[in-house]
């Protein structure tokens, strides 16, 4: 078992070495065997692809940002399939901050909550309480987990 209060800060990244798989309105929109997973105290890991991995949707940027005082400036999109959409369900740092997340930099992530399943190997992800992290839950995982309510002012 992972336990999250172990995961350091600032946060960390490693690659991924399992399959990540994401399911949208009856399709796989991603698969790649090339994410990379950031690892910050407190939350589930948050899995970012490369971009090259969205083959089944339509990336829609929107307006707005958020800032993360470790990878810097986030930007958002909605990912479209058809007529479905999951409105700024996915986001990614297009500079992020250097030296140490450099690496993500043309990777997304996506909240597993906005999508029909996410995977990580076989094992369907659950989503990190609350809506605003974006963190996957797998069962090799201790919490508990910020985001629920309580939980913003650990």
């Amino acid at each position: 078992m992972e336990n999250v209060w172990d995961y350091p800060r600032p946060p960390a990244f490693e690659p991924v070495s399992k399959p990540i798989r994401i399911e949208f309105a009856g399709r796989v929109i991603a698969v790649t065997d090339a994410a990379f997973r950031v690892l910050e105290t407190s939350h589930p890991p948050v899995y970012y692809l490369p971009r090259s991995a969205f083959i089944g949707c339509t990336l829609e940027p929107v307006s707005g940002r958020s800032f993360c005082e470790w990878k810097g400036d986030a930007v958002y999109f909605n990912v479209r399939v058809g007529d479905q959409v999951a409105e700024r369900a996915a986001w990614s740092y297009p500079d992020p901050t250097p030296p140490t997340f450099a690496a993500i930099r043309d990777h997304l992530a996506v909240y597993a909550g906005a999508m029909d399943r996410c995977f990580v190997g076989d094992e369907a992800v659950t989503p990190q309480p609350g809506g605003f992290y974006g963190g996957w839950i797998t069962s090799d995982l201790k919490g508990p987990f910020k985001g629920g309510p309580g939980t913003m002012g650990w």
